[in-house]
């Protein structure tokens, strides 16, 4: 069976700085910890954590929705791509980032504690103070 994942964060900054943050290869790298090699463009291709994260950007709505299909290098070469949804929506303190990842095949890691661990809490920190 699939699985689903749905997690929410708050971040003081704003949906723009999140969203070309994630879409551009020096500032995914810095504000992950590791390397990224990133499109922003739909249809392009990315990579993240040296080269464990790859997909392509399938849907980019400017400063409020990135949809990618991805995958890692644990998924068996006849698992379909999974699809991560990163919605942001502005407040009056920065952004709401909800992330939707859906179609993970069953058996994989636990990817919630991934995104936790590898992507909210460096986020956190990169962006304090931007």
């Amino acid at each position: 069976m699939k699985v689903e994942i749905e997690l929410k964060e708050s971040f003081e900054v704003a949906p723009e700085t999140i969203y070309n943050a994630w879409l551009n290869s020096v500032q995914h790298s810095e504000m992950t910890g590791g390397e990224a090699i990133c499109d922003n463009d739909e249809g392009g291709s990315f990579s993240a954590w040296d080269g464990y994260i790859s997909g392509t950007n399938e849907s980019l709505v400017p400063n409020k929705e990135i949809v990618q299909n991805w995958r890692t290098t644990e998924f068996a070469e006849m698992d379909e791509d999974s699809k991560l949804t990163i919605q942001l929506k502005a407040t009056s303190n920065g952004c709401d980032l909800t992330l939707l990842h859906s179609n993970i095949p069953a058996g994989q890691s636990d990817y919630e504690k991934g995104w936790i661990a590898h992507y909210f809490e460096p986020m956190k920190l990169y962006f304090q103070g931007k």
